[in-house]
This record gives C-alpha cells, structure tokens and sequence, in this order.
C-alpha cells in the first residue's frame, strides 16, 4: 500500500488559486478569458468551463440578480495548454429575469455553451424533499484516501496525479465502490464535499464554485449497474450536457451531501440527477446531467 505524502497539504493555497482560476478576465464588455490549469489534465475539466462561463455571464448582470438555473453543452474537449475565451451575448434584462448565452472558443472554434438566466431576489412558496439518510461526513473516508489506499492498483499516469494533485474541493463517497473490481450495483451514489479550506467570495463567485465541483461524481453514477472499471480499455466516457438549478446558495464552506442516482442508460447515453442538500438538511441545488458511456466491443 502506498503510504501518504509526507509534506502537508497547502489547502488554503489550492482554494485560492481554484478562485483565482475561476475569475475570468474582461477583455471587452461581453468577451472574457480564462486560464486552465496545470494539474495534469489531460483535457480540460469540463466542471471548470461550466464555472468560467457562468462567471462570464454573471459579469454582465447587475442590480443583484443570481443565476437560478443553467444548461450547457460540451462540444468539443478542451485543451489545458491554451486559454478559453468566452464570449457573452446578452440576450434580455427584463424587470425580474435576465437571460445570457455565452460560447467557450478555443483555437478559434466552440468546445463548450451555455444558457444561462438569472433573477432578482423575491419570496415564495417553499417546499423540498427530506434529506435521505446518510453518516456524517466524519464517519466517511475521502476520495484523497482512498487515491492512496488504491495507489498501487492504479496505471500511471493517474497514479501520480491522484496521489499528488492539489484537491481544493473534498469529496466522501458514502456509497464507495471497488474502482478496479466492481460489481453491479442500484444506480445511485451520496457524496459529501466541501471545500478544502475556508474562503469568503460573493455569490456570484460562490455559485461559481459549485458549479466547478457539481462535474466531479455525476457520471458515475450511470455506470454503476454495469460493473464496469473505469480503466477498461473498452470504456469511452464523457460529459454531453449540464444543467443546474440554483435553489440558494451552495455554500462549500460547510459539508454538503449530492443524492444521485441515474433513472436510465441506453444508445450509448447515461442520465443522472442530483438533488444537493446542506447538512442541515435543505435543497440548495438540483442537477441533470447526460453523459456518454460507450462500451466498444472487441
């Protein structure tokens, strides 16, 4: 077994330059650029260019008004080396909704868009389903460890970039499975995550975040009755689609549980759903998300 790393982590550092990787730049008043990362992808993380494009298109909204719900594509995947510009087009501000499209080039071509629509702040009925059953997050092992625990079973490259890379965002997998021998299971998984230190941002920003870290688990969750390693060399996965609807602010200061599970595979296509509660038990958000899980024969 591999034993853990012997320097600390700098989890306060990882946080901020998450942050900083997530405030797009403006070069004009509806075009922004953003950065990728290092980390040793060896594509770009799509939960990032979802979380790049809704910072883009929250820059362009004033009095106020958050995004309530987005739905996105990815086209193409994106490539580390080179930087993302967003460009933003601002289709209607009207007296309580505001709605943005916004595409991701690179290379002079789309990998990625998004429509996007944002409300101002106003009461309502409330109503939301009871957070299911789950042991604390102190009970549960997190995802670094078992990257350790499974380190020796693991193929490089992704051993060393499981064992080493900076993880700014902590996930525990209640549900865990055997990654290298699975076995077929319902098609539903719990999470907890939170942030790996404390930050303070806006809203904005802080939705911004959780859209980065709402790409992390969903597609596994398809796979899981088919008792399939994600190192088959048959597999061939990737995110199509992403939706999110905000119900408040996900704060990732604190724990927060994703329930996920997928009503439906098929063609070559996987569904899953999320429903994401704060630890005190209210509906912060609600995912969709479509992925490709083709299996090629032979």
């Amino acid at each position: 077994m591999t034993t853990a790393p012997t320097t600390t982590p700098d989890h306060a550092g990882s946080v901020g330059r998450l942050l900083d990787l997530l405030d797009v730049e403006r070069l004009e008043d509806n075009l922004f650029r953003g950065q990728s990362t290092n980390a040793g992808w060896m594509r770009v993380y799509g939960g990032q260019v979802v979380a790049q494009a809704l910072m883009a298109a929250s820059k362009t909204v004033n009095d106020g008004r958050l995004c309530h719900s987005l739905h996105s594509y990815f086209i193409r995947p994106g490539d580390p080396a080179h930087p993302i510009v967003y460009s933003v087009e601002r289709d209607r501000d009207g007296q309580s909704f505001t709605t943005r499209r916004v595409v991701a080039i690179q290379k002079g071509r789309p990998i990625f868009n998004m429509a996007a629509s944002f409300q101002a702040p106003e009461p309502g009925l409330q109503h939301g389903f009871a957070a299911p059953d789950a042991p604390p997050p102190e009970n549960v092992r997190s995802d670094a460890a078992w990257a350790l625990i499974n380190a020796d079973r693991t193929p490089e490259p992704f051993k060393t970039l499981w064992t080493t890379r900076e993880r700014p965002i902590e996930f525990r997998a209640v549900d865990h499975a055997d990654p290298f021998a699975p076995v077929a299971m319902p098609p539903r998984a719990r999470h907890w995550c939170r942030a790996a230190a404390p930050f303070s941002v806006d809203e904005p920003m802080m939705r911004a975040l959780f859209a980065y870290a709402s790409d992390m688990t969903m597609l596994d969750t398809c796979l899981l009755p088919h008792a399939i390693a994600w190192s088959d060399p048959r597999l061939q996965v990737a995110s199509l689609d992403h939706a999110i609807w905000f119900n408040a602010t996900p704060d990732l200061n604190d724990w927060l549980l994703m329930d996920q599970d997928s009503p439906v595979s098929g063609g070559g296509r996987g569904l899953n759903r999320g429903i994401v509660y704060t630890r005190s038990g209210q509906v912060v958000a609600t995912l969709m998300q479509e992925g490709l899980i083709r299996l090629r024969e032979g």
